[in-house]
């Protein structure tokens, strides 16, 4: 019953999140016009109405669903292939690989990056995604090469950060390189944003992020007897291998294609993975993948709405309101673990 509850009202949660990302920005949209919109009545509103939900409030929505559920789901699959609660794109390093396949991308090439999608083609777009996967998919295979000599759940995480420390020397000489005005785009693509998509953009962004989603899903009985240990996994039959390969591609794609979009963003993935074990109450991920997804979807489309400052003229930094909210979970986290803490 209380599965059933957690995705429940996880749903009901998701579609008032979305709702409320529609309705609320800089500048507000009527919900008559919203409702208009979404029963195809869209004749019967007014036309610049209509433009600002549909070129603007829209896209945020739509790449706030794709990144919160998408991190949220590589946060999950990370902690689960690395025995490590603190794991997540970000912290270890890969969300850094994919920042340098992006900085490739645009400072090496001197186009603009796939969240600057105005000014870029469809080419463009597949070619920064690309990259960032390819970036990600590395640093990650790095840190899971590492993990076999390093059982430290602590030294793991060091390992990651360390990783990602050389990754970021890397884009810091390429950035001394470029010209002022690429690094100023370069810079504040790196602060986190949804508001750089464009409708065009989904077609990349969505079927990748659900691509992903839906391989972690088909993974998740697999990777629930490879928590008893990947011995006793093989022994059942599991194909290991496979199986952390297909996660390891898995947490790529996502971390790539959200991050070259919407930049790095923080703590999105190692929060809601922990938030959903407790809503949930086990640690079935057949259960905890599409809880994940549709938890982070809702948290990340919160921290979009508050990002924008409804009602005023400012924008802040995607990654200063989940750090907010993402911080004080990380913190109970390693006060509650003792042998997090311990380690």
């Amino acid at each position: 019953m209380r599965p059933t509850l957690a995705v429940a009202g996880s749903v009901v949660g998701l579609l008032a999140a979305f709702g409320w990302a529609l309705a609320v920005g800089s500048e507000p949209v009527p919900w008559p016009v919203i409702w208009q919109y979404l029963t195809g009545r869209s004749a019967q509103a007014d036309p610049g109405t209509l433009v600002l939900l549909t070129d603007f409030h829209l896209p945020r929505a739509l790449t706030a669903v794709a990144a919160g559920a998408g991190l949220a789901v590589a946060g999950l699959l990370m902690q689960t292939l690395f025995a490590n609660p603190l794991a997540d794109p970000y912290i270890l390093g890969v969300s850094s690989g994919a920042s340098l396949g992006v900085a490739v991308s645009v400072l090496g090439t001197g186009s603009a990056a796939a969240t600057f999608a105005a000014s870029v083609g469809w080419l463009g777009q597949w070619g920064t995604t690309t990259a960032a996967m390819l970036g990600a998919l590395a640093v990650l295979a790095l840190v899971l090469l590492a993990g076999r000599w390093v059982r430290s759940v602590v030294s793991l995480l060091v390992v990651g950060v360390m990783i990602g420390a050389v990754v970021g020397a890397m884009v810091s000489v390429l950035l001394a390189f470029a010209a002022p005005a690429q690094i100023q785009r370069y810079v504040m693509w790196s602060l986190g944003s949804l508001d750089g998509t464009s409708g065009a953009d989904m077609w990349v962004l969505l079927p990748v992020t659900a691509a992903g989603i839906l391989l972690a899903q088909a993974v998740s009985p697999s990777l629930n007897v490879m928590l008893m240990g990947e011995r006793y996994a093989a022994s059942m039959g599991v194909p290991v291998r496979w199986v952390r390969t297909a996660a390891m591609v898995a947490t790529a794609a996502i971390s790539g294609v959200v991050t070259a979009y919407c930049g790095p963003i923080a703590f999105l993935g190692i929060a809601v993975p922990h938030l959903a074990r407790v809503v949930a109450g086990r640690s079935d991920l057949r259960l905890l993948v599409p809880l994940s997804a549709l938890l982070g979807a809702a948290v990340c489309l919160v921290c979009g709405v508050v990002a924008t400052l409804p009602g005023t003229d400012g924008v802040l930094p995607l990654n200063v309101v989940t750090a907010v909210l993402g911080a004080p979970v990380v913190i109970a986290l390693l006060i509650r673990s003792r042998t997090l803490v311990g380690s």
